[in-house]
């Protein structure tokens, strides 16, 4: 499927909820996990490209040791100012570059970092080219996909709710980007394509826990670029669609506190 510009267009008002919502309820376990891969690699300095609100680069401040430095990138401005905002438990250089003409010379980092973002790459196959040509003989890359949104079941929910509510033009974002690339084939062929010699493939199942309905109604609605769709269809209907989604969450999950699972793939390139 196409992508529209907006489908990376993670404005101020994205980038808080991204933080708030979002990150807890599906990205942490993911982060870790993709630090302490880092970790073992023993790197001198790592890059991280499409960082976001640095759930990634907080996890690695934490597990990396103090003399391996570590910059923290995004397209996104905004996104780089609330990750710059709420902080590491040490310092990193945070610093807004495109993937796909990083700002580094060749050959400056032993490991790039890339967690659920490259789905957002308008050419995956030159940004992975522009990653390898910034590692050092023998470094890696690692990154994560979500696998397909049936096997998302939060991010199934809404996404079921709101082809509902918008029939006619149903928003499609999180079907079509954030879980549009989860075909191993595709992704080991891609990274071969890019130079990359070696390319392992983790599957790795989670659950994504949150306090009730309405929380990742909101988180998706309104924390993603999921909401510009929305915004497009009805600008005074994010409000309702938000509460529809909640609606859809609770009859699937029950109300109170609610669990579904989260499913992705860890890539390990070098």
């Amino acid at each position: 499927m196409s992508k529209p510009k907006t489908d990376t267009a993670f404005t101020e008002d994205v980038a808080e909820l991204y933080e708030s919502a979002l990150v807890p309820m599906i990205f942490v376990p993911y982060a870790r996990d993709l630090a302490e891969r880092t970790s073992r690699l023993a790197p001198r300095d790592v890059l991280e490209v499409a960082c976001g609100t640095g759930v990634v680069t907080r996890a690695m401040a934490d597990s990396l040791p103090a003399e391996c430095a570590i910059v923290a990138t995004d397209l996104n401005p905004a996104m780089v100012a609330r990750g710059e905002a709420v902080g590491t438990s040490r310092p990193v250089t945070w610093r807004q570059a495109d993937v796909m003409e990083l700002p580094f010379p060749d050959e400056s980092f032993d490991a790039a970092v890339c967690q659920f973002s490259v789905m957002f790459f308008p050419d995956r196959v030159a940004a992975y080219r522009e990653i390898r040509r910034v590692l050092r003989p023998g470094g890696a890359f690692l990154f994560s996909v979500w696998n397909s949104i049936q096997d998302n079941e939060f991010a199934d929910a809404v996404t079921s709710a709101l082809v509902h509510l918008y029939p006619d033009d149903p928003p499609l974002f999180l079907a079509r980007t954030p879980h549009g690339h989860g075909s191993p084939t595709d992704i080991e062929s891609d990274v071969r394509e890019a130079g990359f010699e070696n390319c392992v493939l983790i599957q790795r199942d989670d659950v994504s826990v949150a306090a009730n309905p309405e929380l990742p109604a909101v988180a998706y609605c309104q924390g993603t670029p999921l909401r510009n769709e929305i915004l497009a269809r009805d600008p005074d209907g994010l409000a309702r669609a938000t509460a529809v989604a909640a609606e859809a969450l609770r009859a699937r999950f029950g109300d109170g506190p609610i669990e579904g699972r989260i499913s992705g793939v860890v890539v390990v390139a070098s």
